[in-house]
């Protein structure tokens, strides 16, 4: 199990912005901003979110590296799915492909994938063997 990832960033605010609006669709709620001057030398300023008592989900600015990086959110239903795809549309990413049952993997997954305004490649998946209630 995976505990925090950075994502680097161009733009900070921009990114905070998007993150902002999407991500509490998906019950990711929290956020917590870490001033890097407070740990060990040459530290990044962070910009985290999370849920659940934890932050997991790190931006950082700087170079962004789009190819380096897929990741793939929880959504806790096919509506959750198009809700967060739309609302990341909203929040200027663009479209990769739309909310769609991905039968190359299986019938039952069910996602949406986006580029977020830095290029990176997110999906909005629900598994239903894995994620329904």
């Amino acid at each position: 199990m995976l505990d925090h990832i950075f994502l680097t960033v161009s733009h900070i605010g921009r990114a905070i912005a998007f993150y902002e609006r999407v991500l509490p669709i998906l019950g990711i709620t929290a956020r917590h901003d870490y001033d890097g001057s407070q740990g060990p030398a040459r530290h990044d300023d962070l910009a985290g979110f999370g849920a659940k008592s934890r932050v997991f989900f790190w931006l950082r600015q700087g170079t962004a590296a789009p190819g380096a990086v897929h990741i793939g959110f929880v959504a806790e239903s096919e509506a959750v799915v198009e809700a967060a795809h739309l609302e990341a549309l909203a929040a200027g990413a663009t479209e990769i492909h739309a909310p769609a049952p991905q039968l190359h993997y299986d019938p039952r997954y069910y996602a949406a994938q986006v580029r977020d305004p830095d290029g990176y490649s997110l999906e909005f998946v629900f598994k239903s063997w894995q994620h329904g209630s």
